[in-house]
């Protein structure tokens, strides 16, 4: 059976110590497509038993793994790069079918996961310890960097493949054991294929695990264990203060990417057009569900109107339905709820006040692509992390209002600043209260080696390039006495 084929058995069990097996649970889950409602497999639930061993097999495995020379690490790492890339339409068509991305969304998902494996590659030459001096004579302090141990990760339903692999990757290829919980809506790209491209790489037994079940049945389970000394975790803000405080509790790091209510904003010497376009993307990539993506759109009053044709005649060309369709940009919401939530929300914001310039229907799961124009601060779809395709367009009177308005809330994910004058944005970005702000670009970037991270209420800790490598090691200090040490009052 090769890799990837579509009746792929062990992708309804869980991974332990290299073993496909059964889940020990009581509880059967389906994994549905969600454009169709079809559904892709049924696995047994995984149970705090499996979670159990799990843990102890990335423990005991880890603790070879970590001796292992670079160049192992790094062959490993190069292999399931080299798979993925063989198998790279089989991943995409996967990706389409389980999470309801586009074909563009997946595509572009595909490129950025296999650049964070590239990435990861390089790490296991890239610990570095420092000797520094002592001011006792004959000391020598070393400062070693190590990894960490064991880590967990709680894997997003949205970019499955892509942001479970910012953790797994690196860990892996700095000497951790790692057992991830994949979303239950996505077990097969968070974790199933993951766990078949390193076992097919040649990772040793146990390094790697994977055990999938329901949030509220294991989630605090697989938080609280002892075994796990960091918990990387993707997804909203109130799940992840809920991980925080449990960690905090058994003192235990946390590496958080949570909610965005992002902004971009648009001033009066912009490229209206080429800002329209850039905002089109941000916002409408993957249906809108990306923490990264545009929730509110800021115009300067000057260009306000202008902007809003554009935007708008640009929106009107999307095509929405079928995501296996390459031309599609916005495909299903991953459940039907969240359309349903979406509706309500629509709905409110024109009782408030706001023009509904497009969409606000739906077809099954896929929301068309809605435009909301002349929203307030004060109106409730404002404060909302969207996770959906409604663009909310507001009006600024100035530059400081505008940066006053992108501050407006609690999140601080990432941000766009659209200007002709480049020093300009760099100086309003500098303003932005957001963890990463993108002059002449929409909100949805990353890139393997750059640091990626929030301030505020998205998120905690750092990931990415050499950021990544300080979230998954530790330093020690080992000293080494070279002469023996005179002690005051002791004979």
């Amino acid at each position: 059976m090769t890799l990837m084929e579509t009746e792929h058995t062990t992708w309804t069990k869980q991974f332990i110590n290299g073993e496909w097996v059964e889940g020990s649970g009581e509880k059967t889950v389906e994994n549905k497509n969600p454009y169709t409602g079809e559904v892709i497999a049924t696995w047994r639930s995984s149970n705090k038993e499996d979670i159990d061993q799990a843990y102890e097999a990335a423990r005991k495995s880890s603790v070879e793994w970590k001796k292992s020379l670079p160049a192992v690490k790094e062959g490993v790492l190069r292999k399931v790069s080299a798979l993925m890339a063989e198998h790279k339409e089989e991943i995409v068509k996967l990706l389409i079918t389980e999470s309801g991305s586009t074909r563009i969304k997946a595509e572009a998902e595909f490129a950025s996961a296999k650049r964070i494996v590239d990435e990861a590659a390089s790490f296991p030459y890239r610990m570095k310890g420092e000797i520094l001096p002592s001011n006792t004579p004959g000391k020598e302090n070393r400062v070693v960097r190590e990894p960490k141990g064991v880590i967990g990760v709680i894997g997003p339903w949205n970019f499955p493949l892509h942001l479970c692999l910012r953790s797994v990757a690196p860990a892996i290829a700095l000497g951790n054991g790692v057992v991830i919980k994949p979303a239950s809506d996505t077990p097969i790209t968070a974790g199933w294929l993951i766990a078949d491209l390193f076992e097919q790489a040649g990772l040793p037994e146990g390094v790697l695990n994977v055990v999938a079940g329901s949030g509220s049945e294991i989630g605090d389970y697989f938080v609280a264990h002892p075994v796990p000394k960091v918990i990387s975790f993707t997804g909203s803000t109130e799940v992840g203060q809920g991980i925080g405080k449990l960690a905090g509790e058994h003192l235990k790091e946390t590496a958080l990417e949570l909610g965005g209510n992002n902004a971009m904003v648009v001033l009066e010497d912009a490229d209206i057009e080429r800002a329209a376009e850039s905002a089109v993307f941000g916002k409408f990539l993957h249906q809108g569900q990306i923490c990264m993506a545009l929730n509110r759109i800021i115009v300067h009053a000057d260009i306000y109107d202008r902007f809003v044709e554009s935007f708008l005649a640009k929106t009107k060309k999307i095509q929405a339905g079928d995501p296996a369709d390459a031309q599609t940009l916005v495909g299903p919401l991953i459940r039907e709820k969240e359309v349903a939530r979406l509706l309500d929300l629509i709905k409110g914001a024109k009782a408030e006040g706001a023009r509904l310039l497009l969409g606000g229907t739906s077809k099954g799961s896929v929301l068309e692509p809605t435009v909301l124009a002349d929203v307030k601060p004060d109106q409730h779809i404002v404060q909302q992390e969207l996770f959906g395709p409604v663009a909310v367009i507001m009006k600024a009177q100035d530059e400081q209002e505008a940066v006053r308005l992108a501050n407006d809330t609690p999140y601080g994910l990432s941000g766009s600043v659209f200007t002709g004058n480049l020093e300009r944005g760099y100086q309003v970005a500098q303003q932005i209260d957001s963890g990463m702000v993108h002059v002449n670009d929409q909100s949805v970037n990353d890139e393997a080696h750059v640091m990626f991270g929030g301030e505020k209420s998205s998120g905690i800790g750092r990931f990415g390039g050499d950021w990544a490598i300080e979230k998954f090691t530790r330093t020690r200090w080992i000293s080494i006495q070279h002469q023996y040490r005179d002690y005051p009052g002791v004979q």
